[in-house]
């Protein structure tokens, strides 16, 4: 069995982006981060690694970062757009 701490993790990247709020990530971005619906979005930042790839990186890592689950990007309420999670 693994060690509780080995669920959290700083950083996932995720694909399949579909922006809102934005044309597209042309720098880095600070937003909140929601990786599952009940999940407090928690802050982060944002960096484009491809055309349709950001790596996301936590202030502080999160606990049960899921492949295929959505993540969804936020500045403040407005809804900057989102992807899954790979």
């Amino acid at each position: 069995m693994g060690q509780a701490e080995e669920l959290f993790a700083p950083t996932f990247r995720a694909r399949r982006l579909n922006w809102i709020a934005i044309d597209d990530l042309h720098q880095p971005m600070r937003a909140t981060v929601k990786i599952r619906h009940r999940h407090e979005a928690a802050p982060a930042t944002l960096e484009k690694m491809a055309d349709d790839e950001v790596l996301v990186r936590f202030d502080e890592p999160q606990r049960a970062v899921t492949p295929g689950q959505a993540a969804v990007f936020f500045d403040g309420d407005a809804v900057l757009g989102g992807g899954w999670i790979c």
